[in-house]
């Protein structure tokens, strides 16, 4: 069999299976609409820790054991452990491992990570490298704000275009064989960057990288938009969804009708005045190892394909008046 297919895809000869997920969440996206699908709703944005930072690891260290644990797996059965954040160096994801005793590669996709991380594992599932993975993201409202934004006491007033980033790390297990949804093909993304340097407005730099990856998978694997029932960007919210629906027509696909994004999903924008919706690496990862896994299983979904997003720039980029490269990573699932 051909793995390698077209330019940029992958095409898996043995499919990796996800056998569990795990989501863990603040307080706000407890009040969201995916709450039911979430394992462990926290009322404490700091998780019992001492700051922002802090709290991020303990989700991660969390949502992690949670998976394993739901995998009826011991953490010694885990071979690799793949994780990113938003952190300075990948220090929510650094520390939040620290103590599972297990070999790890942190990543950097910005918010694609969870894409990459499932990308990732699913190569090391296939090519005969393990028998269990973990992919997983996390990120934390308030040190993103801090980080990107302004610092939450400043009392800032927020752009309409901006996102809300989500508090919480979705984990999932990637196995060689096992019951539940396959990983059939990946599609990696290419950095695509049209100049946009509003860091308020982070849809529209992301929604291009998503138009293109989008196209590539279509081409390498020869199938039309429509082989999905649905098709899931990561936190491009709403303003960068409705930019991708233009993209995509006039690459001569219409995802109008079956694709959503995980920013749109996981917030009521108005009730709950997130503006242009979810962002962040965990908004993405808890989406995907809860709200999208449940559908999968109960055949609500029977053909995913599952798009996380990135803004590829940094706090010095931002400041030296850098624009905003795009990323994104398509992921196929499917029931088979």
């Amino acid at each position: 069999m051909q793995k390698q297919c077209g330019a940029q895809s992958i095409k898996f000869e043995n499919p990796p299976v996800i056998i569990s997920g795990a989501a863990v969440v603040g307080p706000k996206e407890g009040e969201g609409p995916l709450a039911k699908y979430f394992d462990e709703i926290s009322s404490d944005i700091l998780f019992g820790q001492s700051s922002w930072e802090q709290a991020e690891s303990e989700m991660v260290r969390k949502g992690i054991e949670l998976a394993v644990q739901k995998a009826n797996l011991t953490m010694d059965q885990i071979r690799y452990i793949l994780a990113g954040d938003l952190l300075n160096q990948g220090t929510g994801s650094t520390f939040g491992v620290r103590s599972l005793n297990r070999p790890f590669f942190g990543l950097f996709g910005a918010c694609s990570t969870m894409g990459e991380a499932m990308s990732l594992g699913s190569i090391l599932i296939d090519g005969g490298y393990a028998d269990y993975v973990v992919s997983a993201a996390s990120s934390h409202f308030c040190g993103a704000e801090k980080t990107f934004r302004f610092p939450l006491e400043l009392g800032g007033q927020r752009a309409p275009t901006a996102g809300w980033t989500v508090t919480g790390d979705g984990a999932i297990v990637l196995a060689k064989e096992g019951d539940g949804p396959r990983v059939t093909a990946i599609t990696t993304g290419k950095i695509i960057d049209m100049g946009i340097k509003d860091v308020n407005n982070m849809g529209a730099a992301m929604a291009p990288a998503a138009a293109d990856v989008m196209v590539a998978h279509f081409r390498d694997l020869g199938i039309s938009a429509d082989y999905y029932d649905q098709i899931v960007t990561g936190d491009l919210g709403h303003v960068g969804s409705e930019l991708l629906i233009q993209l995509m027509e006039k690459e001569g696909y219409d995802v109008s009708k079956n694709s959503t994004d995980c920013g749109i999903e996981i917030f009521d924008a108005t009730k709950q005045n997130t503006l242009a919706g979810g962002s962040g690496c965990g908004c993405s990862a808890v989406t995907m190892a809860g709200y999208l896994l449940h559908k999968l299983r109960k055949k609500e979904i029977n053909k995913l394909l599952f798009i996380p997003t990135g803004a590829m720039h940094s706090v010095v980029t931002a400041q030296q008046g850098e624009s905003i490269p795009g990323m994104a990573h398509a992921v196929a699932i499917e029931n088979m």
